[in-house]
């Protein structure tokens, strides 16, 4: 309460000293929408901005503008719960504009959800989405001509020939990130390292390209790099199977920003675990899991503390 008497204040108001107290309510809606786009997605879902007052309520629920850009990825600093129903609904309140969704632990059903409803989607980020097949990849990812940016992090039954379908479907990519928990390599004379090297070398529009811990050599890398003319940013990180010779030294001479395979990992948002080679294709896909369910124990326990 004012420690002005009200008579005092209204003439004080009169004569320009005194401003009103501003109403939130009655903002105009361009101006509501400039202050609630500075809140994360979560925070309007399930914050108190949508309990300030009615017109802020009605904005939250009935605004696509808010819901272009979806980001769900779990923070330290969140003290929401963050689940499909949550990320489903923002994805509903989008009303078909939503141009980017980022997130984790999706599902199947969500992709499948998400290509149904977001037919201008722009950027895709998926991170620790174990759940995500390539049969459910290849079915959404055809609904996506749009996609500009695509990331598939830590997703352990995404592999092979998506690759390739992708590129085909999503013909304006220029962003592609795919990382792993720690370089693997299977040393077997059959066993083809570079097939999803020549599945991404399909993606010729390509600007940038991170692949962290991936065992594809320099037939792979070399395929990538004639076919994907535009390149000008490219991480090969942890990918232990690339030497540099003079050949590969002359295709990579135009790239504008380069992280080699021993390139410092300083800034990597992942945990990373140590390299591994092995001849045995079982022993790649269950130390696999065991690596990717390590790196999520230890995000939910820095993320406790």
């Amino acid at each position: 309460m004012s420690s002005i008497p009200s008579g005092r204040r209204r003439r004080l108001r009169r004569s320009g000293e005194v401003r009103p107290s501003a109403d939130w309510a009655d903002l105009p809606i361009d101006a509501l929408l400039s202050v609630l786009h500075k809140l994360e997605p979560i925070e309007l879902m399930v914050g108190s901005a949508g309990r300030v007052c009615r017109s802020w309520r009605r904005a939250v629920r009935d605004e696509p503008e808010l819901w272009r850009r979806i980001d769900m990825r779990v923070r330290k600093d969140h003290r929401y719960r963050i689940d499909e129903g949550t990320a489903r609904e923002a994805v509903r309140r989008a009303s078909g504009r939503c141009e980017a969704f980022w997130g984790e632990d999706a599902t199947d059903h969500f992709l499948i959800f998400l290509a149904e409803h977001a037919p201008t989607l722009k950027s895709l980020r998926l991170i620790s989405s174990n759940h995500i097949s390539n049969e459910a990849l290849m079915e959404s990812i055809n609904k996506f001509p749009m996609l500009e940016e695509l990331e598939l992090s830590l997703c352990k039954n995404v592999f092979g020939k998506v690759y390739e379908v992708i590129g085909i479907a999503c013909p304006r990519l220029k962003s592609f990130r795919l990382s792993y928990p720690c370089f693997y390599s299977i040393e077997d004379a059959k066993y083809n390292k570079d097939e999803e090297a020549m599945g991404i070398a399909t993606m010729s529009a390509l600007r940038s390209l991170q692949l962290f811990g991936r065992e594809l050599t320099n037939k792979g890398l070399t395929a990538i790099l004639d076919n994907c003319t535009h390149l000008e940013h490219l991480d090969i990180r942890h990918c232990f199977n690339i030497y540099f010779d003079t050949t590969l030294r002359a295709k990579c001479a135009r790239i504008k920003t380069m992280r080699p395979p021993h390139g410092s990992t300083d800034d990597h948002e992942f945990q990373i675990g140590n390299p591994v080679r092995t001849r045995e294709r079982t022993y790649f896909f269950s130390s696999l899991f065991c690596s990717l369910t390590v790196c999520c124990l230890l995000s939910i326990i820095n993320s406790e503390f």
